[in-house]
């Protein structure tokens, strides 16, 4: 799959690739300039049940591999992935837009999710117990779900494959991923890689829209395991519906991530990061600093840094004209010191935008954009400024600039989150460090680190009972 001459995308299923049962395609546009990348297939319900038909006649022969194996696999696939590591990065860079060193970034990102996953393959570890019964022990093992429905956002598509696929697959479950509109390409690409080198069925790749593939995939009987990551609304009808069922959810949803900057902060570092946080891949993360929570002693000089490195912050286009003029009506009669604006340019690029005097209460404090703009806070001290970060319906992430432990600490047990940060960004997740926050931002799941493995494994308890007079 090369730049430039994209083919039309079909799905992927049972390792074939498959255009939609209807015939129907959707067009994907470059974000940078609104220009045509490529069709792919509109999928819908049929194209779903023969996914998740493919997963589920792959699974019980995938599950039969050794955990080791399938972690050999899972390096493999990982080490394919760097191999074309450019390729991968060009891709990712035109559907969505970004800058090629962000999406290289990313693309590394995902490498290193599959060394971490892989080595789980010798640490699949359970657990051994003594009993109040006389020569009994209880063992534990990881079993695998089934099938995994794996429903990902456009915003960094390659980590967001990587930190669904990988572990899902590594251990045992067969997965049907439904990528984005926004995001084919990549997608397909992923897709195209595991097939080299997993069996036919272990991967399907449905794409679609979202409104169209998605709710046959999560309403299907034959799926064990939902896992979406996107907005708290979509989280909710996918919970609902799901659970009808009792099918396993995890839901990774959004944020209105609260970065604070005391008094006593280094207010460089503090407006480098606020500036990274709330405006870089174009304020399109879940973990976006989108309220900067400033102490009054030190908010004018802040206020003035910030915005004057707005206005020269390259942030890159937002993914679509749909989520451009949803952001601008969003913005209406709010107080914007800096952006605010369409930029003169094709494509869809939003100015990086600064906002102050909005209430806690109001919906653009409490509504997650997904977009680059942020709003500033003005507290009088710790106690207000943690207040004030936990009046929100998510707690997905959040940081605190300052030089004193005590008050990084407090801060720490106090705040509402998932995810604290301490002089840094509210953004930034590792491999190995489980991800998810509270209330709106999740069902308490984490992904990423060995808590991904309680994601896509269920526990089995074995007794075992000996008799020593048989000895």
């Amino acid at each position: 799959m090369h730049i430039g001459s994209i083919p039309d995308i079909a799905n992927l299923i049972d390792g074939a690739s498959r255009p939609a049962a209807s015939g129907a395609w959707f067009e994907k546009l470059r974000p940078a300039d609104g220009t045509l990348l490529c069709r792919a297939a509109r999928s819908g319900a049929a194209d779903v049940e023969a996914a998740v038909a493919a997963a589920r006649a792959a699974q019980s022969g995938w599950t039969r591999e050794t955990a080791v194996e399938r972690g050999r696999l899972v390096r493999e696939l990982a080490l394919a992935l760097r191999a074309r590591r450019e390729e991968a990065a060009g891709l990712v860079a035109e559907e969505t837009g970004k800058s090629t060193e962000l999406a290289l970034g990313e693309v590394d990102a995902a490498v290193e999710m599959g060394f971490f996953v892989a080595g789980e393959g010798r640490r699949l570890y359970g657990r051994t117990t003594t009993s109040a019964m006389p020569n009994r022990t209880v063992m534990t093992l990881r079993r695998p779900v089934g099938v995994a429905a794996l429903i990902v956002s456009f915003n960094t598509p390659l980590p967001n494959y990587a930190w669904k696929v990988f572990p899902a697959v590594f251990c045992g479950n067969a997965a049907v991923l439904k990528p984005s509109e926004h995001t084919p390409a990549s997608a397909a690409f992923f897709g195209e890689l595991c097939q080299e080198l997993v069996p036919p069925g272990v991967l399907n790749v449905v794409q679609g829209l979202g409104p169209e593939a998605g709710p046959p995939l999560v309403e299907s009987p034959g799926v064990d395991l939902v896992s979406f990551t996107g907005s708290a609304e979509t989280g909710r009808w996918i919970n609902e519906h799901a659970g009808r069922r009792l099918a396993k959810v995890c839901l990774e949803l959004g944020g209105k991530n609260a970065l604070v900057v005391c008094d006593d902060a280094d207010l460089d570092k503090a407006v480098e990061w606020s500036l990274a946080s709330a405006f870089s891949n174009a304020g399109q993360r879940c973990a976006a600093a989108s309220r900067l929570v400033v102490f009054d002693s030190v908010y004018d000089e802040f206020r003035d840094r910030l915005v004057a490195g707005a206005r020269t912050y390259d942030s890159g286009p937002v993914i679509s004209e749909g989520s451009l003029e949803r952001i601008l009506r969003a913005l209406e009669g709010a107080n914007v010191i800096a952006g605010g604006v369409r930029v003169d340019r094709p494509g869809w690029w939003l100015a990086p935008t600064v906002v102050e005097d909005v209430a806690p209460a109001a919906a653009l404090s409490c509504s997650e954009l997904f977009g680059p703009v942020t709003i500033l806070y003005r507290v009088r001290n710790l106690d207000e400024a943690i207040g004030l970060v936990n009046d929100s319906p998510y707690g997905l992430t959040s940081a605190i600039h300052t030089s004193s432990l005590h008050r990084a600490m407090r801060f720490a047990e106090a705040v509402e989150a998932g995810v604290v940060v301490v002089n840094g960004g509210t953004h930034g997740s590792e491999p190995h460090m489980g991800f998810g926050g509270v209330k709106q931002s999740g069902t308490g799941w984490r992904e990423a680190g060995v808590e991904a493995l309680d994601v896509y494994t269920e526990w089995k308890y074995v007794n075992l009972i000996s008799d020593p007079s048989m000895a």
